[in-house]
C-alpha cells in the first residue's frame, strides 16, 4: 500500500477492504462516528484514497447509494 496514507486513510481502507460496501450502501455519517471524526474527514479520506491506491479501491453508485469496495 501507498506509505504516504495518512492514518486515518490506511484505518478506512482497511476498515472497507474488511467490510462489504458493495451490497450494503455506503453511509459516511456511520463511519465518521466509527472513526470518530467529521463527515468532511471521511470524504477526504474516502478522495485521497482513490488518488493513493486507485488500483486497489473502486467506488461506484447503484440503487441510489454509493458503493464502496476495497482489495
Amino acid at each position: 500500500m501507498a506509505d504516504d496514507l495518512s492514518d486515518l486513510e490506511a484505518r478506512l481502507f482497511e476498515w472497507i477492504r474488511q467490510s462489504d460496501f458493495e451490497s450494503v450502501p455506503w453511509s459516511t455519517d456511520k463511519a465518521a462516528k466509527a472513526f470518530k471524526v467529521e463527515p468532511d474527514d471521511i470524504y477526504e479520506a474516502l478522495s485521497a484514497l482513490t488518488r493513493k491506491v486507485p488500483k486497489r479501491i473502486q467506488v461506484s453508485y447503484k440503487g441510489g447509494a454509493i458503493r464502496v469496495a476495497a482489495e
